[in-house]
């Protein structure tokens, strides 16, 4: 199959054909001329052989040329497909490259995809583990309280048997005062020492006090004597008639006037007890409603030198009394704290006594250790002449310090 070369007009060797195929159309017009005037001389003649000759030469040349010029093309051509071939087999190298990319990449967003929806995985089952987890934490914690109200509803039942019981205690007047003496005893031990109170003490005229607080002359020991008016009191409080509230505030001043007289008939003695004592009023419900409506109750109960409390205010009144005592046996120790302070300044004195000999033996120790340091010096240096083989005499030093004896050991 022939195949046609292309023909470029800008090729310099195409170019070149053509000129020489337009210098040889030119010759044979010029040959035709020439034949057209054959009746010119020989002279010409010849002339226009020889150019003929070289016309022929240049066209033989010339048509070596378009051969070479044929070949030059061929090389070009075959150039051309050559580098046509390379350029398709680099094309299919790189399409291969890139495909073989796309393959790899594609692998790895494959697994990648895969670790993600593993990692996705793994976490929702962490998720669920935890879930589960604090789902049986909260199960836990909700038995948990649960149980806590089981017990509370149980404290719950058994506080309303202790209320009805304390109904039952405060009911009776034996066990209501047992109560207070409970109460009153309790309060007492918390506010002072063992030493400074007695429970239920025996006074003289043959009456038993629930509490003696033993407090120093003056005022002298104390009596707190524990009342409950409860019956006054919840009759106040039922009361709904104007008539139920005057009986009831009667009753209740009549039962408080009866306990300031009875202690202060039985527990104030002249010279054996304080000028006065303490009514005990277990509740502060009841102590409140004596100072805010009864106020010429507890006037009277001043008056009878017989001041009534409360839990808070006998505690506020004990942290007193002990204030009193720790005062009173300061006092008692007053003599003791001056010996002893005397005592102390001698032994101070025997310390500071002691510490001015031993600055002695300090400085005389200083001195002998720089007696020893001179020794030591001077004895370097002869052994330093010595060393150098210097066997003069060596002449005390006119600055020399005598030896400082050691003393013997005993």
């Amino acid at each position: 199959m022939t195949q046609t070369l292309p023909i470029d007009m800008n090729d310099p060797a195409m170019i070149a054909a053509l000129v020489a195929a337009g210098v040889v159309l030119l010759i044979v017009i010029l040959l035709v001329v020439v034949l057209a005037r054959a009746g010119r001389s020989a002279r010409m003649a010849e002339q226009l052989a020889q150019q003929i000759g070289g016309l022929g030469q240049a066209v033989q040349i010339l048509g070596q040329g378009q051969e070479q010029l044929t070949g030059g093309l061929r090389s070009v051509s075959d150039s051309q497909a050559t580098g046509q071939a390379q350029i398709v087999q680099a094309m299919e190298v790189r399409l291969a490259e890139v495909q073989r990319q796309m393959q790899d990449r594609l692998h790895e967003n494959a697994m990648r995809s895969a670790r993600s929806l593993a990692e996705l995985q793994e976490r929702m089952n962490e998720s669920l583990q935890g879930s589960t987890v604090k789902t049986t934490q909260s199960l836990t914690q909700l038995q948990e309280r649960l149980a806590t109200i089981d017990k509370a509803q149980e404290n719950i039942t058994r506080l309303s048997g202790d209320v009805l019981s304390l109904q039952d205690i405060l009911s009776n007047k034996q066990t209501r005062g047992a109560f207070g003496e409970i109460q009153l005893t309790d309060i007492v031990s918390k506010a002072l020492p063992s030493d400074a109170f007695t429970l239920q003490a025996t006074l003289s005229n043959g009456k038993r006090a629930d509490c003696l607080i033993h407090l120093p002359n003056p005022p002298g020991p104390i009596v707190i004597d524990s009342k409950f008016p409860l019956e006054a009191y919840e009759a106040l409080r039922r009361a709904e008639t104007q008539w139920e509230k005057g009986e009831a505030a009667r009753a209740m001043r009549v039962a408080v006037r009866a306990h300031i007289r009875a202690i202060s008939a039985k527990y104030i003695i002249e010279g054996e007890t304080a000028d006065g004592a303490l009514m005990f009023l277990p509740s502060e419900a009841v102590y409140a409603e004596l100072h805010a409506n009864y106020p010429e109750v507890v006037r009277e109960g001043f008056e009878a030198r017989v001041w009534i409390v409360s839990p808070t205010t006998c505690m506020a009144t004990l942290n007193t009394m002990r204030a009193i005592l720790k005062d009173a046996r300061m006092r008692e120790q007053a003599g003791a704290i001056r010996k002893t302070l005397r005592q102390l300044h001698r032994d101070v004195e025997l310390v500071v006594e002691r510490v001015d000999k031993l600055g002695t033996h300090f400085n005389q120790a200083r001195a002998d250790l720089e007696g020893v340091g001179v020794a030591a010096e001077r004895a370097g240096k002869r052994a330093a002449r010595l060393d150098n083989f210097d066997f003069e005499e060596l002449a005390p030093e006119p600055d020399e310090a005598p030896v400082v004896p050691l003393p013997k050991k005993s």
